[in-house]
């Protein structure tokens, strides 16, 4: 299963909710295209019963209607009846999409977009946490040169995924890699945020990419994190360097710098406490790490990661908030899509930030990590096609 595939699918909370929304808006005040619906064509009189010729067969066989189980069609002449013409043979686009020449397409329900659809249009992107400021620029987006137009749930599931892709296309971004090694990657995040989990789904596919990893496992005071990233260490064989419990970070972010450096990795990735309820403290603890480093390496961190959960919501924005006076935050990731409604708070987050998404997760397994693609992600969020 392609990434798109598995987001479109584990999105279907967001895409559910956007989907059937527009659904609703287009049917509120839409009707039937008449140019997808036949027009009923004029009434042909039929001839008298006892005018019609007599079939050669005098036992005819039954007719469709008299099958158990099988609905009657519609009357058509038998080929004695009506002379067949050669079958015409379909176009270019009716080999393309099945259609065979003059078959009408199936009705359409439509909308003429005006004002009060568009006011429609913001309250829900407003409802999957896209942001006042952001459903706003992306409504007028969708109405320049759309005014006045009669518009189905797909074209608009297309218009308002090509509008969210402009948007998210600026910040869509690899991490990037230096030739300088140890390349040091610090990752900060609140705790809860998938930050443990992201550093080992990241380490292990950079040691699957051939290069070499160390981690540091940086939040000393919570065990589980220890735990969970030595886990990890393990399945993509990466040493992970700990220390007792309530150990300062920054000793244990000077060792693994010393390590990486002796051993010739080619990245470090440090884990960082993420506990907000102090933040002076916490600001402390990262500038001390950042100093220690900074006896190694005057450049180091070369990349500050911001973890972030999904099903916070726009809370995200307050932590995008927070984290970057407390850190110089490189970039994003975010975690825990597969388990919100809310995804519209990663465009919220690229309008309103402008910060580089290196990647998405949308579950547990190592594969469920992947480089951000602003239009999958687009599509798979408005439940639109894919291209």
């Amino acid at each position: 299963m392609s990434f798109f595939s598995k987001l479109r699918e584990r999105l279907n909370r967001s895409s559910s909710r956007l989907g059937e929304g527009l659904e609703a808006i287009v049917e509120e005040g839409g009707a039937v295209s008449a140019g997808d619906a036949p027009e009923p064509g004029p009434e042909v009189p039929q001839p008298a019963p006892q005018e019609r010729p007599l079939r050669p067969d005098p036992m005819p066989a039954p007719t469709p209607a008299e099958v158990p189980g099988q609905a009657p069609p519609e009357w058509v002449p038998t080929p004695a009846e009506t002379p067949q013409p050669e079958a015409a043979k379909p176009g270019m686009f009716g080999r393309l999409f099945g259609r065979a020449p003059g078959a009408a397409a199936e009705p359409v329900m439509r909308r003429v977009l005006d004002d009060e659809m568009l006011e429609s249009l913001e309250e829900l992107l407003i409802q999957s946490d896209m942001g006042v400021d952001t459903a706003l620029r992306v409504t007028a987006n969708l109405a320049q040169g759309r005014m006045g137009r009669r518009m189905s749930v797909e074209e608009i599931k297309a218009a308002l995924a090509s509008e969210i892709a402009a948007i998210l296309d600026p910040v869509a971004r690899p991490l990037p890699i230096y030739p300088k090694t140890p390349q040091v990657v610090l990752v900060v995040g609140v705790n809860g945020s998938g930050k443990t989990t992201t550093i080992g789904k990241l380490a292990s596919q950079f040691r699957a990419a051939g290069k070499s990893v160390v981690i540091a496992a940086g939040d000393t005071f919570r065990a589980a994190a220890v735990d969970q990233l030595k886990v990890w260490g393990e399945r993509a064989g990466v040493p992970v360097l700990t220390a007792p419990e309530g150990s300062d970070p920054a000793s244990l972010a000077f060792d693994a710098m010393t390590k990486a450096q002796a051993e010739g990795a080619d990245l470090l990735m440090i884990d960082t406490a993420g506990r907000l309820q102090n933040r002076a403290d916490l600001m402390e603890e990262l500038a001390k790490i950042v100093r220690v480093i900074r006896k190694k390496d005057p450049d180091a961190p070369h990349n500050t990661l911001l973890v972030l959960d999904a099903t916070t919501g726009q809370n995200a924005l307050s932590q995008v908030e927070t984290f970057r006076k407390l850190a110089d935050v490189s970039g994003l990731v975010m975690t825990k899509l597969d388990g919100t409604a809310r995804g519209g708070v990663l465009v919220a987050l690229a309008d309103k930030f402008g910060l580089p998404i290196h990647a998405i997760g949308v579950g547990e397994q190592i594969d469920d990590l992947a480089p951000f693609d602003p239009e999958d992600f687009a599509r798979a969020l408005v439940g639109a096609k894919a291209a």
